[in-house]
């Protein structure tokens, strides 16, 4: 019931607004449609105008955007080549530091490797070294030893002739 009411209220202020409405003062001299004469004028005017304004207007303008646009697609596409050359002398370049890097590591296990080899020569050749001498030393302390028990072997046989002959009272 409500929508309704509001159609009929809106219908009746729209029916006396346009019962009270008079005609506008300002578009009084407006003429919609011109006369014939007049129009086929406006028409050729219209026509014979066009090729000198495109000649003299539209072409210039037009030319000078798609030497705008060409310079700068140009321009763009010269610095996406740069971009690209660049990104591949930077990609040569970490290449190439990235091969510096496992040469100098190589060489630096090769170096490495080389002084394990050679101190292991070292080491052994000392070990060597020492062995002879420590097997030099112990058949001389042997041979020292086998003296000294001889000489003690003959001392201690001295020595019991003089006890015996001391205790015994003669010379055996």
């Amino acid at each position: 019931m409500r929508a309704t009411g509001r159609i009929r209220r809106t219908t009746l202020l729209l029916a006396v607004g346009l019962l009270l409405a008079q005609p506008s003062h300002a578009a009084g001299d407006l003429v919609l449609i011109p006369s014939l004469p007049l129009l086929v004028a406006l028409i050729v005017l219209f026509t014979v105008l066009v090729l000198p304004v495109n000649a003299l207007v539209f072409k210039p303008i037009f030319r000078i955007l798609d030497e705008r646009d060409a310079r700068t697609t140009g321009t763009r596409e010269k610095a996406q080549e740069l971009e690209r050359n660049a990104q591949e002398i930077l990609d040569r370049y970490e290449a190439s530091v990235r091969e510096a890097r496992e040469e100098a590591e190589r060489e630096r296990r090769a170096a490495l490797e080389q002084a394990r080899g050679a101190s292991q020569g070292t080491t052994t050749d000392a070990r060597g070294a020492a062995e002879q001498e420590i097997e030099r030393a112990r058949s001389q302390i042997a041979a020292e030893f086998e003296a000294a028990r001889t000489a003690l072997r003959t001392q201690s046989q001295d020595l019991a002739r003089q006890a015996a002959s001391r205790v015994l009272g003669r010379v055996l």
